[in-house]
């Protein structure tokens, strides 16, 4: 147990070099990471929520994507897309956001219902669908 909260303190330490006042909320973040968790952050414009995703992604050695919901945001743009390659004959399947280790959704309400199942399936499943085959 005491290595978990060592593990927590050096990784909040890390974080707060550039996300500053809320201590809290990234513990609560780092439980859910630990739980294998997602996490639903409200809050008003500008307060640095894309800086602290950012920033947790860095200190845990993760990747970091952000994706912007519109209503035209399809599926694809957020799993990817297989194109094919001339020079290869073949397609090759190029991955979309969603695979990053931490994704920040801004805005999901604006996206589709079919982006949102994507998503939802994502974290429900840790898994995505492509061309009917699951990854």
């Amino acid at each position: 147990m005491e290595d978990i909260r060592a593990w927590g303190d050096s990784v909040a330490v890390g974080v707060e070099k550039a996300f500053i006042g809320k201590r809290q909320v990234i513990e609560k973040i780092l439980v859910s990471v630990l739980a294998r968790g997602h996490v639903l952050l409200e809050d008003v414009p500008g307060v640095g929520k894309t800086v602290l995703a950012h920033s947790l992604a860095r200190a845990l050695g993760g990747s970091f994507k952000r994706i912007q919901c519109t209503p035209d945001l399809l599926p694809a743009d957020i799993i990817g897309v297989s194109i094919y390659n001339q020079q290869e004959g073949r397609f090759r399947f190029r991955r979309g956001p969603l695979h990053a280790s931490f994704v920040l959704v801004d805005e999901i309400n604006r996206a589709t219902p079919r982006t949102q199942s994507a998503l939802l399936e994502a974290m429900a499943e840790g898994q995505v669908s492509v061309e009917g085959k699951r990854m």
